[in-house]
């Protein structure tokens, strides 16, 4: 899909390709693509090359054409991964500037429409760009963060291992994180000499800002991490003590129940039994049970075993 948008008196507007000063471009096919390479004057490589979710974030260039590279964040719809980073690249070009992903980014298009973006002003949009993405890091570590709190209610009384395997699709999660605002953070650092893109100083607070919030994505994704692991080492410890805990009271249960169960047993015997023949004997063997069973109750709680 490519979408072409123009700027005009503040408001931003879809118009044709050959008119607009910025194109969005989600997942393009090969015609899209050989279209997008004729009217740019571009490598495919440009293009292609942010299409690969595992593409790392760099900056290229291409005579007067600057491709730039950044790990955004997803969330995604598998449990196994529930959230996750993909590739954008911003095609900066003498006339035109060019957005490629493999996927929407709602964080981003949204912002688009609403005209959060200065179109006009290439680098100053790859900066907002960043600034944005930046910020949706932190908002969905926050997001990670309350799910790590809701689990770790269930954990407390939890049997069963689910509840780790969730710790530690989490786990997997800021790992990807780690790894992309790492890559994000050398681009951001290079874009700041000022050598790949002009860097005007109304320009230079939002780059600055952004390598504010990437940095603090960073060291927010970097203690979630510690935090997960050793988490996942203690509540691993308590799965198995709660585990031990129903066996322990199911142990005694059993053998409460059994000395009565003996008891009645020897007085189900066709044979002669003491104080068959009384007949209170049905009362004698009910109160042999009950002191039998307080017996053992004593003796279990004086051992500390209950």
């Amino acid at each position: 899909m490519i979408k072409a948008y123009l700027r005009e008196n503040g408001v931003i507007s879809e118009t044709d390709l050959e008119k607009g000063n910025f194109i969005r471009v989600i997942d393009p096919t090969k015609e899209e693509v050989k279209a997008l390479m004729d009217l740019l004057d571009i490598d495919e490589d440009f293009i292609v090359d942010p299409l690969d979710e595992e593409e790392r974030a760099r900056i290229e260039f291409d005579d007067e054409c600057v491709l730039i590279i950044l790990k955004a964040p997803v969330k995604g719809s598998e449990e196994r991964l529930p959230y996750r980073t993909t590739s954008i690249g911003v095609i900066v070009t003498p006339e035109i500037s060019v957005m490629v992903s493999k996927t929407p980014l709602s964080f981003i298009d949204d912002r688009i429409k609403l005209g959060a973006f200065n179109i006009n002003k290439r680098s100053r949009m790859l900066f907002q760009l960043m600034n944005v993405n930046a910020n949706e890091f932190l908002r969905l570590l926050h997001e990670i963060h309350r799910r790590i709190d809701e689990i770790e209610e269930e954990l407390h009384r939890s049997l069963r291992n689910r509840e780790i395997e969730m710790l530690m699709n989490l786990e997997k999660s800021i790992v990807y994180f780690v790894t992309s605002l790492r890559s994000n953070e050398m681009v951001l650092q290079r874009l700041m000499k000022g050598n790949v893109i002009p860097l005007y100083e109304e320009d230079k607070d939002i780059l600055e800002d952004a390598m504010i919030d990437n940095r603090q994505a960073l060291e927010t994704a970097n203690i979630y991490s510690d935090i997960l692991s050793g988490m996942m080492d203690a509540y691993a410890s308590i799965i198995s003590n709660n585990l031990n805990i129903v066996m322990k009271v199911l142990a005694i249960v059993t053998i409460i129940m059994e000395v009565p169960a003996v008891i009645t047993s020897f007085y189900g015997m066709n044979v002669l039994l003491p104080f068959q023949k009384n007949p209170h004997a049905y009362f004698y063997v009910i109160m042999w049970s009950i002191i039998s069973v307080v017996l053992l109750l004593w003796w279990f709680r004086k051992n500390r075993w209950i």
